[in-house]
């Protein structure tokens, strides 16, 4: 869950009251939030880099909140106390509006089609005479941030310029260029420089750098310019010093450059809608014109209201309450969800704001009614149906043998699910198509390629890192692997195996064919070729791997 410091004074200024700590954490709880942490500043400092370097640090008291991971709305102090006074009923809901320029035509922005190959789509908008002090202003930066990190991916999704419209001219155009082919004046920089160069440079800084490999390895990077040729931005790294916005910035324009459009369409309407209540008029966003290279253009932002309807009885059965239809809408107008009863009196009107792009299904304004009535008075009621908790006979068969595989002097191991192609492959001489492992599709790690399809390689692995330790060595292991399996709706399986290892300067055949012995007795398993177990010899590739060592005919113990 994200995490938002607002500084507690000013957020209840906002707010128009002060709380004490214990009935700020009530209303955050009712309000589905949870106040994580009541620190400063200095505390921080202190807790992270010592007493000596917190000299000098704030001690203004911050409030950490944590935040629904959806909930893009309250990522900020804006949307976070617009939220609250709707749910205290101390607002209404506000409405916003894109509305057209007073004077002139809109801004243009026009997308070439050599960003086909890097970043395709873009979206733009523009906050007129809006006025910031400097806690708007960081309010503004943090959310740009927050939105990177969280919707955006890291960047990989949605890059967000903001710039000062004042200081450039449009029409914009998005295009995209060869690295050597792209020179300007980066944000805090006082030189320009190749985004070649720009691309070395940042390979040192602590926060840009994981942001490189995004484009680093394309033939072209995307830029924007202005129509006198400024550089605004080179997304998703860096935006030019020239447009960069300021305390005393009058007219804002907002640039989303995106491999995903609607997750575009997303941000782009949370950065407008969060800081438009600071414009000359409140709550109106000023649109832009996006010209695509087939000609099409669309006017941004969107900010598209929707309206679902489903009965109050949908929710009562869901939420276990038994509320009349009124008071439901009620509940959910308190969440920033306007709602009106239908004129069958059954019927629930909802009307979803730009805001809350989390609201998909019915079910997501069922929880926000269900928020808002307070899942502590939500009544407590004995199931209609009744069932007795039990253990998977699977589950209780394999603790018993763990139990009974210790007391025979051996030593369990717990090794990694995952692993290499190598471990269960090549260093058991097997080909890897020939083991039906399910591949991991984007391995951070060549040691967790595969799932596992034997237990043999952990046990193997995990007597090579012991070595030093004092002969013999008795281990064993009862988990599971995976196996492909394409009668199953996934695709694979999950066997549970068992494996033991005995490894000791002699062979000791002998302790692991009395192991098997007291397992098969254990499991009320008779020696024999008909329906007993019996050993036999086998020709396989893995000289130590169990199935050459005993079969069962009802339970077969290939690869363990």
């Amino acid at each position: 869950m994200p995490t938002v410091s607002v500084k507690r004074d000013l957020l209840f200024h906002a707010l128009g009251r002060t709380y004490t700590d214990e009935e700020f954490d009530e209303l955050c709880f009712e309000f589905g939030l949870e106040l994580d942490e009541i620190t400063s500043e200095k505390d921080i400092i202190s807790r992270e880099q010592g007493d000596t370097k917190a000299e000098g640090a704030s001690d203004v008291i911050l409030y950490k909140i944590d935040v629904p991971a959806n909930r893009y709305d309250l990522l900020c102090l804006e949307g976070l106390v617009r939220g609250l006074q709707v749910f205290k009923q101390k607002m209404e809901a506000p409405r916003y509006r894109r509305v057209s320029p007073v004077s002139s035509e809109p801004q243009r922005l026009v997308i070439t089609e050599e960003t086909t190959a890097v970043r395709p789509h873009a979206v733009a908008a523009v906050l007129r005479n809006i006025t910031f002090t400097q806690e708007r202003y960081d309010s503004f930066i943090e959310l740009q941030e927050k939105l990177h990190q969280n919707v955006c991916r890291k960047r990989t999704l949605v890059a967000i310029g903001t710039h000062d419209l004042d200081t450039i001219s449009g029409p914009f155009t998005y295009t995209a260029k060869p690295p050597g082919d792209i020179r300007f004046k980066p944000l805090n920089q006082a030189k320009e420089y190749t985004a070649q160069e720009l691309m070395s440079l940042y390979k040192t800084d602590s926060h840009l750098r994981h942001y490189l490999h995004i484009i680093e390895d394309k033939p072209v990077y995307p830029v924007i310019y202005d129509s006198n040729g400024i550089v605004l931005s080179m997304p998703p790294i860096i935006n030019g010093d020239h447009s960069k916005i300021s305390l005393n910035t009058k007219n804002v324009f907002i640039e989303c450059t995106a491999t995903d459009l609607t997750k575009a369409k997303i941000v782009l309407d949370m950065m407008v809608t969060m800081f438009c209540e600071y414009c000359e008029e409140p709550f109106t966003v000023e649109e832009t014109e996006v010209v695509y290279p087939d000609g099409r253009t669309c006017q941004y932002p969107e900010l598209a209201y929707r309206k679902e309807t489903l009965s109050a009885d949908f929710i009562n059965r869901k939420v276990g309450i038994s509320e009349s239809t009124e008071h439901i809408a009620q509940l959910l107008t308190k969440m920033c969800l306007r709602s009106e009863v239908m004129s069958d009196g059954e019927q629930i009107e909802v009307e979803i704001p730009p805001t809350r792009s989390d609201v998909i299904h019915a079910c997501d304004i069922m929880e926000d009614a269900a928020m808002a009535y307070g899942f502590n008075n939500i009544p407590r009621t004995t199931p209609r149906t009744y069932t007795v908790a039990n253990q998977l006979p699977l589950n209780k068969l394999s603790e018993l043998l763990r139990q009974d595989l210790a007391a025979a002097g051996f030593t369990e191991a717990l090794t990694f699910a995952l692993c290499s192609q190598e471990d269960i492959a090549d260093k058991l001489l097997k080909n890897i198509s020939e083991t039906r492992a399910c591949h991991i599709s984007n391995p951070k790690t060549a040691e967790f390629q595969v799932a596992r399809t034997t237990l043999l390689s952990g046990l193997l692995k995990t007597v090579a890192a012991n070595r030093k330790m004092p002969l013999p060595l008795r281990l064993f292991e009862i988990s599971d692997v995976v196996l492909k399996d394409e009668t199953k709706d996934v695709g694979a399986r999950n066997n549970r195996r068992l494996c033991a290892v005995y490894y000791n300067k002699s062979p000791g055949f002998e302790v692991i064919h009395g192991l098997m012995d007291r397992v098969m007795q254990l499991l009320e398993v008779k020696p024999g070729q008909g329906n007993g177990y019996h050993i036999q010899a086998a020709d396989g590739k893995t000289a130590w791997e169990p199935s050459q060592w005993f079969k069962l005919d009802s339970v077969s113990f290939n690869g363990n």
